[in-house]
């Protein structure tokens, strides 16, 4: 079969026309050769040496057979690993901006019921404060008398009103000091700034890191639970208590893991890398964050809960002082015109209502509650930055995992509202030789 096939191309490639040049008349001349001819006046050519060329048939035949056992032996296409990673981590992209969307939310929610319940501080402050003076000047008008030994034709209905009116600013005076308007609006406040910080800080991961890990989505998710902890929405039931025994800083945060955390982007330079953090976390600097933690635990932070603590004392006294001299001159009130008691009586209502409408605007009008709110949440501020800190210095912890330390540096020192260079002074008291006495000055600048 070969040499058929052959023997046909040198019959094609031997035939040909032979076209002769232009002759007399301008006509041409075509004569077709034998090909038997010319293969036997052709030198050097042998017909047997064809049997040495290739076999087309088998040629295809083997062709045909190898390619059927390729597909029958080839293993199911697999979806390449580069394509499932991407999709992984596009789900994750969207889990994070679905955390930011929620902290944005949040952060609304939190602000709208601040304003309201700064509104409440406000119209409640002047409606008790309006209560008792009016009750306290309708005690007074009820034992003025018209003319001679005659009493005032009003006396009953001013003396009802005004025990009345006392007996309502009684009850509000108890509700509102157990809810603390004020204070409650300096919770909403804080945590506006805290899922407003969040959210940022969530798209900034998405900005600098083009492949967010699932330890990037679990970070983002605690914080929101922690904050919504820290700060619930709801009044009743979980609202904070108003009057601890022991004031506390306010935590906010969920525990920190230094190997979750990530301070440098993949795509920057490894001149900021783990060789040169492990080169600048040396002695000099650690010393001088240890000074630092120190100051801020012993100085700062227990500034802040003293305070706290004193301000707690003072908002219960207050507390409990108002609602009871309200209620005092509401059965002054009530016991007016009584002859074995004589003026007493119409002296306590008046001087009742006048009392708790000091009290009142004392503790409501300065905010006490919302200063106590806010030295629990400067301590918990300080507190925080102890832990980074504390963290970064854990032995246990390998100097590579730690977070880049000009980075480091530059965030204390942005939060306290210093220099970098000025974070060093702080190393003398690393000492435990060193009292808390000795510290000069504080470690924030800023509160």
């Amino acid at each position: 079969m070969a040499l058929i096939l052959q023997s046909h191309n040198l019959f094609l490639a031997s035939s040909s026309t032979k076209i002769a040049p232009k002759q007399n008349g301008g006509r041409y001349k075509a004569s077709l050769q034998n090909p038997v001819n010319y293969l036997q006046n052709r030198r050097g050519l042998s017909l047997p040496k064809l049997q040495n060329m290739i076999n087309m048939e088998e040629l295809r035949m083997r062709k045909t057979s190898s390619s059927s056992s390729t597909i029958t032996n080839k293993p199911p296409q697999t979806m390449p690993a580069t394509a499932t990673d991407d999709k992984g981590a596009d789900l994750l992209v969207v889990k994070l901006h679905m955390i930011a969307e929620v902290a944005a939310d949040r952060a609304e929610m939190h602000a709208i019921i601040g304003e309201q319940r700064n509104n409440w501080n406000s119209l409640l402050l002047n409606s008790i404060n309006s209560i008792t003076l009016t009750a306290s000047i309708m005690a007074g008008l009820s034992t003025i008398s018209i003319g001679g030994d005659q009493g005032s034709p009003h006396f009953l209905a001013f003396k009802l009103s005004s025990a009345l009116l006392y007996t309502a600013a009684t009850g509000m005076m108890f509700l509102v000091n157990k809810i603390q308007p004020s204070q409650l609006a300096e919770e909403q406040r804080n945590a506006t700034r805290l899922f407003k910080q969040l959210e940022r800080s969530i798209r900034t991961t998405l900005e600098l890191y083009s492949t967010p890990t699932e330890m990037d989505v679990e970070e983002a998710m605690e914080k929101v639970l922690s904050l919504d902890k820290a700060y619930p929405l709801p009044l009743l039931p979980g609202m904070l208590e108003k009057f601890p025994k022991k004031l506390e800083p306010t935590v906010w945060w969920p525990k920190l893991q230094l190997p979750k955390r990530r301070v440098v982007p993949h795509n920057m330079t490894n001149s900021i890398g783990n060789n040169e953090k492990s080169i600048r976390w040396n002695e000099e600097v650690e010393e001088g964050m240890r000074g630092l933690r120190k100051v801020l635990k012993e100085k700062d932070e227990d500034q802040y809960v003293w305070f706290g603590n004193l301000f707690v004392k003072i908002n219960k006294c207050l507390a409990i002082s108002g609602p009871s001299l309200a209620g005092l001159a509401a059965v002054g009130a009530g016991l007016i015109g009584t002859p074995a008691l004589g003026q007493w009586p119409v002296l306590l209502a008046v001087m009742g209502g006048v009392l708790a409408t000091t009290i009142n605007t004392l503790e409501h009008g300065f905010q006490i509650g919302m200063l106590l709110e806010m030295f629990r949440n400067c301590a918990g501020f300080y507190k925080k930055l102890e832990e980074e800190i504390e963290l970064n210095l854990d032995e246990s912890t390998e100097v590579e995992k730690r977070e880049n330390v000009e980075l480091f540096e530059m965030q204390m020192a942005l939060q306290l509202g210093r220099r970098v260079s000025e974070l060093k002074d702080f190393a003398p008291y690393a000492s435990p030789s060193v009292k808390g006495d000795e510290f000069q000055g504080f470690a924030g600048k800023l509160f």
